[in-house]
C-alpha cells in the first residue's frame, strides 16, 4: 500500500470510528443523546414538514383567533386563526435550509482562503488574512447582514448571502491555523520530495487531517445560523410572509405577550431546543474528536 493510501486509511478509520464513540458519549452523557435526538426530530419535521403538519400552515380562519393550546390546535392558533404547531414545523424546513446552505457556503469560501494563506504565507497571507480577515473582523457581522438584506430585499437567498458575507471567517482563521501547522509535518515534507504538486498535497494530505475540528467548527456554526436567521425574521428581513419562520412567528406575538402567551412560547422553546442541541453536538464532537480522548476510549 502507497504512502497516501496509508495517509487515507488511517483518516478514514478515524471518521468512521465517530458514530461509535458517539453512542458510547450518548450512553454516558444523556443531555448528549436528547440534543442528538431532538436534532433529528428537527430534520425529520423539516423533511417531512408535508405529512406530519397537521394543518396548513398559511390557512386563515379569523373565527379561530388565538385560540389556547386545544385538542385540535395542541400549540393554539395565532392571531390569524393559523395552527401554531404547523407553522413550527414548517419553520423549521426554513431554518434548516438556511443553516446548511450558510454553514455550506462559509466553510467552502473559508476553506478556499484559510487553505491559501496558510499554505503559502508571504504576501499571499498578509493579504488575506491581515487585510482580508481581519477587515471583515472589524465590522459587526449581524449589523452588515442587516445592512446587506435591507439594500436587496427580504428573501431567503438574499438572508444566506448576507449571513455568509461574515460566517466565512471563522472558518478562515481556523483552517488557515491548521494548514500552517500541518503544511511542516514530516509527511508533507515527504510528499513534496516525491513530487507531487502543491494542490495534491493540499487535497490529499493536508486536507483529510483538518476535517476534524472543521466538522465541529460547522456543528457549532449551524446553531449560530439558525440564531441569525431567527434574528433576521423577527426583524422582517427574514423570508416574505406567509412562509412560517420562527423568528417572523416570535415578532407577530410579541404584541400578545400576555393576553396570548403561547404565540410566543413554543416558537421560542423551539428555537431554544434546536440552537441548545447544536451547540451540545458540537461539544460532543470536541470531545469525541480530542486525540486524548480517542486513545484513552481506545485503550478501554
Amino acid at each position: 500500500m502507497s504512502f497516501d493510501e496509508n495517509r487515507s486509511s488511517h483518516e478514514l478509520t478515524i471518521l468512521l470510528g465517530i458514530p461509535r464513540r458517539m453512542l458510547s458519549t450518548a450512553v454516558r452523557q444523556p443531555l448528549v443523546a436528547a440534543g442528538v435526538l431532538s436534532l433529528l426530530c428537527f430534520v425529520l419535521a423539516s423533511v417531512f414538514a408535508a405529512l406530519i403538519a397537521p394543518h396548513d400552515p398559511s390557512r386563515l380562519d379569523l373565527t379561530r383567533r388565538m385560540l389556547a393550546p386545544s385538542t385540535n390546535h395542541w400549540f393554539g392558533t395565532d392571531e390569524l386563526g393559523r395552527d401554531i404547531l404547523s407553522r413550527i414545523i414548517f419553520g423549521a424546513r426554513i431554518s434548516l435550509v438556511v443553516s446548511i446552505s450558510v454553514v455550506g457556503l462559509s466553510l467552502v469560501v473559508g476553506l478556499f482562503i484559510g487553505c491559501l494563506a496558510g499554505y503559502y504565507g508571504g504576501w499571499i497571507d498578509t493579504l488575506l488574512n491581515v487585510y482580508l480577515t481581519n477587515g471583515f473582523l472589524a465590522l459587526p457581522g449581524i449589523l452588515m447582514a442587516i445592512a446587506f438584506v435591507a439594500f436587496l430585499g427580504p428573501s431567503l437567498f438574499n438572508l444566506v448571502l448576507a449571513l455568509s458575507l461574515s460566517g466565512w471567517v471563522g472558518y478562515a482563521r481556523l483552517v488557515r491555523g491548521q494548514v500552517m501547522t500541518i503544511r511542516r509535518r514530516e509527511f508533507v515534507e515527504a510528499a513534496r520530495a516525491l513530487g507531487a504538486n502543491d494542490l495534491r498535497i493540499l487535497l490529499h494530505h493536508i486536507l483529510p487531517n483538518i476535517l476534524q475540528p472543521l466538522i465541529v467548527q460547522a456543528a457549532i456554526g449551524m446553531a449560530g445560523a439558525v440564531l441569525s436567521e431567527a434574528t433576521l425574521s423577527f426583524l422582517g428581513l427574514g423570508a416574505p410572509p406567509p412562509t412560517p419562520s420562527w423568528g417572523a412567528m416570535l415578532n407577530d406575538a410579541r404584541s400578545h405577550l400576555f393576553d396570548s402567551p403561547h404565540m410566543i412560547i413554543f416558537p421560542a422553546l423551539a428555537l431554544m431546543v434546536v440552537v441548545f442541541s447544536f451547540n451540545l453536538l458540537g461539544d460532543a464532537l470536541r470531545e469525541l474528536m480530542d486525540p486524548k480522548t480517542k486513545n484513552a476510549m481506545t485503550a478501554k
